[in-house]
This record gives structure tokens, C-alpha cells and sequence, in this order.
């Protein structure tokens, strides 16, 4: 069975569009396209960020892209050169190696090789690519199909990339709206950048206990020693 993991840049207002280049998605006159890329290039001189990314996608085994996304990258990853020294070369062979599912109600033909659509029913698409599959399946951008999937349960983990910076516009990772989700922390650390890194596993949709039990205990633990 595979793992469904969401990777993402957002801003400490939880913003997450168009992080890699200024005519990325202008969707909404978004006006700050690439404000990712310009904060590694005057506060990663490190290259911290990149190395975090090379990690990640190294256990890259399919890709899962809504619409607007696999467009995107049908114009950068699909046609760059796989021959580029470093990473750039290495995760273009990759990308164009898997498997990509794409999620779409208008596509009707994939100019990307080893690209599939997912069909009308989404949802029940992916889960029945993640029993079939192993590894990790990638989610990169896609914020709408993100968000469809966390409505069925279907995302294992996101791993956030936190930028000390606030926007105040633009499209969100976590919408009004967004399924109610509690997850576990597994990993933090803060770069010399200042971007915080962050995994959080899915755990339930309940928030709080389902009872007051747990907190009954706890408070009157708190009053017999205190």
C-alpha cells in the first residue's frame, strides 16, 4: 500500500500559490508569484531549502496533479533537459519516468508521457491507486485536489515548508472550508534561513476526545499535586 503525501511551500498566512515563479499562476491578479524562490536566493545561501527538497523527492515513486498543476509543469519538468548537471537533471528524469494520475473534468488527452486521468470519480480513483501501489505518491500545488482528497480521508502526510513571510492574498492550502483534520507532529526543525520544517501525519477527524474522561483525569491529577 502506498503513502499519499502532500509537499508544500506556505507562507505563515498559509499561503500557497504560485511559489516558484512570478507567471507561475496569476490566478485572482495575484501579484507575488515566486516569492519562495526570491527568499531562498537572499536567505538560503545554503542551498538548506533545495537539500530538503532533493530528500523529499527522492522517495518519489507516482505523481498525483490536479489540472492546473500538471499544465504547469507539462511546460517545465516535461520538456526540460534530463541531461542538466545536479538535481535539476535527476528529478526530470524522475518525474518523466513515473506514473502521473491527474485529476481533471475538461482534459481529454496527456501530452506528458506515462500520464493517466483519473476519471469522474476521483476520490475512489485514488484510494484505489493507493492500495495498489507502493511507495509514496507525490502531491505537488493542487490545492483543490487537496482538497477533495482530505474530504475522503486520502492524504497520509504533508510535509510544509514554513516561510517567515505574510502575503495576505492568495489562494490557501488550508481554506475556509478545509475537512476538520487532527494530525501528529513527527518532524520540525528550523533552517538557518528561518523557514521551519514541518511533518504532520493525519490522524482523525475528531478533534477531542470523545468523552471527558481523559480530562477529568488530568484535571484532578493537576489538584491532588498541586
Amino acid at each position: 500500500m502506498s503513502r499519499i503525501v502532500v509537499h508544500a511551500f506556505v507562507t505563515l498566512d498559509g499561503i500557497a500559490q504560485a511559489p516558484g515563479g512570478k507567471d507561475e499562476d496569476r490566478e485572482g491578479g495575484f501579484e507575488y508569484g515566486g516569492w519562495m524562490m526570491d527568499y531562498d536566493e537572499q536567505f538560503d545561501k545554503l542551498n538548506e531549502g533545495g537539500k530538503v527538497v532533493e530528500e523529499w523527492e527522492s522517495k518519489t515513486e507516482a505523481l498525483l496533479l490536479g489540472r492546473k498543476t500538471y499544465d504547469i509543469w507539462c511546460g517545465a519538468w516535461a520538456v526540460w533537459d534530463e541531461n542538466a548537471p545536479g538535481f535539476m537533471g535527476e528529478n526530470t528524469r524522475r518525474y518523466n519516468r513515473v506514473p502521473k494520475y491527474v485529476a481533471s473534468r475538461t482534459l481529454t488527452e496527456l501530452p506528458w508521457k506515462n500520464s493517466h486521468l483519473l476519471g469522474p470519480d476521483v476520490p475512489a480513483a485514488v484510494k484505489k491507486l493507493r492500495a495498489e501501489r507502493e511507495g509514496e505518491i507525490r502531491v505537488w500545488g493542487s490545492t483543490e485536489l487537496i482538497k477533495a482528497l482530505a474530504e475522503h480521508d486520502l492524504i497520509d502526510e504533508y510535509r510544509l515548508a514554513v516561510y517567515p513571510i505574510v502575503l495576505g492574498t492568495g489562494k490557501k492550502l488550508f481554506p475556509d472550508g478545509f475537512a476538520t483534520s487532527r494530525f501528529t507532529l513527527v518532524e520540525s526543525r528550523a533552517l538557518k534561513s528561518g523557514v521551519l520544517i514541518n511533518r504532520v501525519q493525519w490522524v482523525s477527524r475528531q478533534l477531542v476526545c470523545s468523552d471527558m474522561s481523559w480530562f477529568s483525569r488530568k484535571f484532578a491529577n493537576r489538584h491532588a499535586y498541586g
